[in-house]
Parts: C-alpha cells; structure tokens; sequence
C-alpha cells in the first residue's frame, strides 16, 4: 500500500496441554511454547510494528514462587528485542546453575517466561500513543491468585466514553481513559464480583479460605464473566485473557469485525488472528484452524478442557474487508484468491482507459501487497487477450498466412516491475523544508521499459490519503514520459472514517472526501456542507441506536466516476505530462471477491454498530469546525 495505515493489532495465544517434561522428551526443549510464540508473532510482524508484549503463566506453582511473567517493548525491532530479552535471561539462568540443563521441574521453578499458558501480542499505536504503557499485554494484580488477568487485544471501542462512565458508576477510578483501560477494569470487576460469590458460597459450606481458594479456580465461570463485562461494548475486537490461575479466552466481537482463528490437538490450544500463522507454526492443515464465530470466545480451563461459548448476540456479519484487501497475511488460501478476484475484476475498466489497446500498455503494480490482486488482473488480461487472437484467426476464414498467423499468436502482455521501494527513506527523518522532497524518493523506477506510446497500468490496494501517489509514485512514473499512467485501486473508494481499529479517523484526510468538497465547490452546492453540519450535531445528544449517518448525503449528489475524475485531477501537478486516470473497484465487485467479509463501512458509510453512525457524525463535526480531536 503507498498510503501508510496504521492498524490492526495482532494477539497470539498458546495453551500447552501436556506437562513440559513431554515437549522436553519430544522436540528437545522445554522452552517449546516460548519458540513457537515467537514464531507467531514474527509472522503477525505485518499487524504490528510499534510494539510488541509477551506473557506467560506457570501452573500449579507453590506459595512464595513467581508465576507471572511479562514483558514489553515499543523498541524499533520490538519483537526481538522481547524475545532477546527472554533469551539473555534464560541464558543467563542456565549458565549460573548448569544442572538447570536437563532438569525441566528445576526450569519451571527458576526461569521466568517459562511455562504452560503463554500469550503473545503486536500492535500498531493509534493517535501518537505509541509508549510503553500503552503496549500489550496488560496486567491487573492482586495477591489472590484467580483475581490476576492479564489482557491483550486487535480492537477499539466506539463508545470508550461511555464505558469509562460506567466504571465511575461502579465506584472505580480508572486511571485512563482509553478502551484499552476501561475493557480490563470492566472484566476485573465481573472477575472479583465472581471470586466473591463464589468464596462466599464455599465458606458458608463450611470450607476454610485456603481450602476455598483451589475450589474457587475451579469453579469460576468465565463465560458468564466476559458475558456481563461485554454487554455494553460497542467496537470490533478480538480480545485475549489469562486468569493467574489458568484460565484463558479469546473473544471477538459479535459482528465479526475482528478475525480471529484456533486450533486444537492433543498437544497444544492455539489462538491468532490469522489462519496461516497458526497452519505455519504448527504444521497444521487449512480445515484444522477454525474461525471463532461472531460474538463467541474460546474458553480454556485451567484443567485443559475447551469450550466455545455465546457471549453476545451475533448482528449481521460484518468482517472486515480490509483484512483480506490488505492487512491480513496474502499467504492465507482463501485471501490469496480473493485478492487475485479483485485484480480480475477490475480489467474490463481497465480496459476502457487504455482504449482498448493492450499491446501498447506495460502493468505493474505498487510492492508489495498489491502483487497478489496484480496477477488477478494479469490472468484477466491473458484471457481477453487470447480472445483478441482467437478472433482474429477465425476472422480470417482459413485465408491468413503462415506469417499472419504468426503475428498474432506473438502478441503477448507486456508486464514489468516498474516501481521499487526504498523502504529505508521513509524512516529517515528532517525539517519540513525537506521531507517532501524525500518523500518523492521514496520509490524508484525502472528505466528503459515504458515507450511514449503506452499506457502505463499500475495497480494498488487502495488510495487512501494519495499523499504519496501525489508526492512519489505520479512524479516517478511521468518520468518514464508515458502517454497516460492509470492508477488502479483494487479497493473502492474510501470514503468513511474508521473506528474499530485503523487509524482513518479524520475525514479531510481521505482523497475522496476532498474529491467530493472539491466537487461540491465546482457546482456551487456548498450549502449542503453547512445542513450536513447541522444534522449531526442534532443528533449529538441522541442514543447511539438512533442516529443516522448524514455524511453519506455528502457523496450522495455525484457518481462514483465523478469522483474519481476527481481525484485524478487533484492528484496530477501541472508538471506532469502524461494523462493520470484512476480506476476504483466497485463495491459490488469487492462483495464478490470477499463474500465473507462483507464489512464495506470504509466505502459505503454502512457501520457494522450504533457507535458508527455517531462516530462519522463527529468526524463531520469536527473537520466544519476545524477540530482534531478524535471523534471517538
């Protein structure tokens, strides 16, 4: 993507269901869970790059012996340097006491990280909030064993404001505001509210507090926990727990916005948000990892036994589409067709820019993640192609020559890497006067492949911002003194703000949004600005249920043609010489390509929960008023 988005946190959860003696005896090392935790998160890298968090839990360990470990890092290379310092700490350990080597008990008592429930997690900051406190996993403490929890999540919450009401209402001082805070502190509640209940239950059976406290682990019903905890979220999450004595879960929002797999056999309970993670880190079939079905969790008692249990209502199914455009591995069997449908399905527009004319055309394609929906598109173009020279044979009638024949069947697509990215510029920081220009050079070309007859086709996942297409991609590709350069998003447009975890929170920023207000300027319709303004702050004081998305009245009056002519305009400087034409794909197309994940808010304004249509409204507000704050 040439647009940078940050987004989509990353969580990875290991049960080991065998005592570590057993992965010593197999695989060599006790250490198995701590390995393949690393091997998830470096494979879930691309969902996180501003920090990164582990946590493990040790069962059945006695008074006075540590069972918690955890740590973080928002280092520049953050899961490494977790895991170097989980190595240098092992390492250190095993070196000061030899006889630690093959003594798996000894291990377990000594070695901090090293036990049976592990949870690892990668995250993107969003808004600036990229330090320590706000990485992964986080950690509620207490001196009773079932009251610890440790928490890490891929989600945002609509309605953070109210939620951190209602724990002010419970008598609670949360410390932040954030969702992050206020989801732990909702679920610690409901987790201490359990622990009473249940202690007083046991102690009015005449059971002393020690012989309570095993009894209440036990029995303590997570399902009914996160039931009462998740009855006013409103967001799309995919959320992981561990419980100090053994309990874990994972949660997802009963929309299915956010993804999130498991896997299960004799050996291990894994849980990620992506599918090909887990079949890589545990050799295991497409058909064995299983998608965890909307407002479900996955729930892994402390004596091994896996549940999957309803916690919230399932609404429509709304997963994100995004997720398989461009955020979630390509590598996934079912994205990687996906993606190449989306590529199919935009050539017969391609088709139209270039007049047609395919043997004076080069496609290519922006690195890296839109490689995939390019040989889509490419596949598209062999079709039609192959079409041209089958009729021009039968068109013949039997009367062309050997060397006519020849002619045609030696038509082929002409296909190069056209731009290369210089990924090391984008972190090189300096004074405003000279960041544009470094911007500019963020991408190179390749010369001496485009002639001034072509039409150059270069596809993207998306145009989100156009900054870097306008500052980069555009300028680098004129270079090559084509006679047009089309521009192709294998996502429709974007024209919505986001709220449940990419960071495309303000509508000025989004190239359509401008495409449109520029659009509304051209006809002098910016009356309509001023009503669309007034609408939503109406609606300020409204429930969430019964606001109305008015921004869509904003795009309502043009096509989806207008706009991106449009957009092609604002993104073409005066210096350049070639003709830029943007193709967009088509809402419906994008259905088509990703029936499962029909989650299209980004381009239709259709929000998955109530808090979304408050959540645009805001964002309206906001860019009439020159504010910007969040709108959520």
């Amino acid at each position: 993507m040439s647009d940078q988005l940050k987004h989509e946190c990353g969580i990875a959860l290991i049960r080991l269901l065998k005592p570590l003696e057993f992965y010593k005896e197999k695989y060599g090392t006790a250490f198995y869970g701590i390995n393949k935790m690393y091997l998830m998160m470096e494979k879930q890298h691309n969902r996180g790059q501003d920090g990164a968090g582990f946590a493990s839990i040790k069962l059945d360990v006695k008074p006075g012996q540590r069972y918690i470990s955890r740590v973080r890092s928002n280092a520049a290379q953050p899961i490494q340097d977790i895991f170097d310092q989980i190595n240098n700490r092992i390492n250190d350990e095993m070196a000061a006491n030899p006889k630690l080597k093959d003594n798996v008990a000894a291990q377990k008592t000594s070695i901090p990280y090293v036990g049976e429930l592990l949870m690892g997690h990668v995250r993107y900051g969003t808004f600036g909030k990229n330090s320590i406190e706000s990485v992964h996993p986080f950690l509620r403490q207490n001196n009773w064993m079932h009251r610890n929890l440790i928490m890490a999540g891929n989600f945002n919450m609509t309605n953070v404001f109210k939620l951190f009401n209602k724990l002010v209402e419970l008598g609670q001082h949360p410390k932040d505001m954030a969702d992050t805070v206020t989801v732990m502190e909702k679920v610690g509640h409901f987790q201490d509210n359990e622990v009473r209940k249940l202690y007083k239950k046991f102690k009015n059976s005449g059971l002393s507090k020690m012989e309570a406290s095993p009894k209440i682990a036990e029995e303590i019903n997570v399902a009914k926990i996160l039931r009462k905890s998740a009855r006013d979220w409103d967001g799309g999450y995919a959320m992981g727990g561990l419980m100090g004595h053994g309990d874990a879960f994972l949660l997802r929002d009963p929309a299915g916005i956010r993804p999130a797999y498991y896997y299960k056999d004799d050996e291990v309970v894994v849980v990620a948000s992506e599918r090909p993670v887990i079949q890589t880190a545990f050799n295991a079939k497409f058909e064995d990892v299983n998608e965890l079905d909307p407002g479900k969790a996955i729930i892994i008692k402390k004596n091994g036994t896996v549940s999957l249990e309803q916690i919230s209502e399932p609404l429509e199914r709304k997963a994100c589409s995004f997720e398989r455009i461009y955020f979630s591995r390509g590598s996934d069997a079912e994205i990687y067709q996906e993606r190449k449908m989306l590529g199919r399905l935009l050539f017969p527009k391609i088709m139209e820019k270039i007049d047609n004319d395919i043997d004076n055309s080069v496609f290519s394609y922006i690195p890296n993640t839109a490689e995939t929906s390019f040989y889509g598109m490419i596949e598209a173009a062999h079709q039609v192609l192959n079409e041209q020279k089958r009729d021009a044979i039968i068109a013949g009638e039997g009367n062309l020559t050997a060397e006519q024949v020849e002619k045609t069947l030696s038509r082929k697509l002409r296909t190069e890497k056209i731009a290369i990215k210089d990924a090391k510029l984008r972190t090189f920081i300096t004074e405003d006067s000279s960041r544009d220009d470094l911007v500019a050079h963020v991408y190179d070309v390749t010369y001496g492949v485009v002639k001034p007859t072509d039409h150059l086709v270069i596809i993207d996942d998306s145009i989100v911002r156009g900054t870097t297409l306008k500052k980069s991609i555009l300028k680098m590709m004129d270079r090559l003194n084509p006679k047009s350069i089309v521009v192709v998003s294998s996502a429709p447009q974007i024209r919505y703000p986001d709220c449940y975890g990419i960071d495309m929170a303000r509508l000025e920023g989004l190239i359509a949004f401008q495409a449109a207000l520029h659009l509304h300027k051209d006809r002098g319709t910016e009356k309509i600005i001023d009503e669309i303004y007034e609408k939503c702050k109406t609606q300020l004081e409204y429930e969430d249920r019964d606001v109305k998305n008015y921004v869509q009245e904003f795009y309502a009056p043009f096509t989806d043609e207008e706009i991106s002519d449009k957009i092609a305009e604002l993104l073409s400087d005066d210096d350049l010489n070639a003709k830029v034409e943007i193709v967009y794909q088509k809402v419906e197309d994008l259905h088509k390509a990703c029936p499962k994940n029909l989650g299209d808010w980004y381009f239709t304004g259709d929000y998955p929960t109530d808090g979304g249509n408050r959540v645009v409204n805001r964002a309206f507000i906001n860019f009439y008023e020159g504010n910007d704050e969040r709108a959520y």
